[in-house]
């Protein structure tokens, strides 16, 4: 079957309050598509994780071990949306690339999240399709795309439909630190540019849409290639 990534946000699966209802929709799109197509979810941390960060760095710790414990708790996403998901996916969260691969011969859905300081889940996935050889990554963040523009600061913001890989990386920019907040993380840019991996960025609120974009319907959101 053929493999695709998706990066999800952590904002997007832990809401302000806990919704299962979500997770459990979100699983069982996720076991659908299984039947058809290799799966690799990669999870954030998002805001639980940037309290830690937050906490931690007025306590004095230093980017690395910030970066600990911001993997941490992308694993314990990954845990949850493993728990939604049953014996289709793996048991616990792959701490490296190897043994995701490993998981993917064994379980239609393997569920990981961070692997090592310094690096983003966002550039994580990046390199899991790499390494899996996924022609698409999809990345369901709390935005539907990639604006000019963050749409939250600016009314005349405006969402790009399609851009190059490099237009990507323009936009991005570089980010520093634990915790960086965009809509896709610089290093995982170029990953995704030096092997030609496509990237879709969609609203992961808007299930019937992150359904479509991962089995490679058209979608509303951002296609990069």
């Amino acid at each position: 079957m053929e493999p695709v990534v998706l990066s999800l946000g952590g904002s997007v699966l832990i809401a302000e309050e806990p919704d299962t209802s979500y997770i459990r929709k979100l699983a069982k799109i996720l076991i659908g598509i299984s039947s058809k197509r290799k799966l690799y979810v990669v999870t954030g941390g998002g805001r639980i994780a940037r309290y830690y960060i937050r906490a931690g760095r007025d306590l004095g710790a230093d980017e690395s071990f910030l970066d600990e414990m911001g993997i941490e708790v992308t694993r314990l996403n990954a845990r949850l949306l493993i728990t939604a998901l049953g014996d289709r996916a793996n048991h616990s969260p792959p701490k490296n690339y190897d043994e995701a691969v490993l998981s993917g011969r064994t379980h239609s859905i393997v569920v990981m999240g961070g692997v090592s300081p310094g690096i983003t889940t966002d550039a994580v996935s990046a390199l899991l399709a790499e390494r899996v050889k996924a022609s698409i990554l999809v990345n369901a963040t709390s935005v539907d795309g990639a604006y000019s523009a963050d749409p939250k600061k600016d009314p005349d913001a405006k969402r790009i439909p399609r851009m190059t890989h490099a237009d990507l990386i323009k936009l991005v920019g570089s980010g520093g630190g634990a915790g960086p907040h965009h809509i896709f993380d610089s290093v995982g840019a170029g990953v995704l540019a030096r092997s030609k991996i496509a990237l879709a960025i969609v609203d992961g609120t808007d299930l019937a849409n992150l359904r479509d974009a991962l089995e490679g319907k058209t979608f509303k959101g951002t296609l990069v290639q």
